[in-house]
């Protein structure tokens, strides 16, 4: 199975899935699966509609929510956080390594835990995103004006 990584107990992150890894994650007790890579992306990989056909043949929810991992934007950040809400947990979000999701969370927590925490949890889960500190900083201080 891919590399599954818990950032709370109502989402996890991981690498890029196939479609035999679908059953593992529905045995894990997994709701739902939110996709944030953009099919293409990188030759060989597995296309969206494969890992849809699998999880909706097994009662799975499963969203796209293709991201440039790159260029994350605040309605990309936006999008994420409502999907979140929408799908039952506990969700498995993928990508091709799990950073560009976790990236998305981070962000996404902005302005509801602190920064510190936010930092914590991606590097407990094994993602260091202290370069992004500013920009949740940003982003927190936003929603308080």
């Amino acid at each position: 199975m891919a590399d599954v990584r818990k950032l709370t107990e109502n989402l996890f992150v991981a690498s890029q899935l196939t479609a035999a890894d679908v059953a593992e994650i529905d045995g894990a007790g997994f709701r739902a699966i939110l996709c944030n890579r953009p099919d293409g992306e990188e030759a060989g990989q597995p296309e969206y509609s494969q890992i849809q056909k699998q999880a909706d043949a097994l009662g799975l929810m499963c969203e796209s929510q293709p991201v440039n991992g790159s260029q994350i934007s605040d309605a990309d950040v936006d999008s994420f956080s409502d999907e979140l809400q929408n799908l039952p947990g506990p969700v498995l979000a993928y990508c091709r390594t799990g950073t560009r999701c976790t990236v998305l969370w981070a962000l996404s927590q902005a302005g509801h835990r602190a920064t510190e925490e936010i930092l914590q949890i991606a590097a407990a889960a094994g993602y260091s995103l202290d370069a992004l500190k500013p920009r949740i900083e940003e982003r927190a201080a936003l929603k308080k004006s």
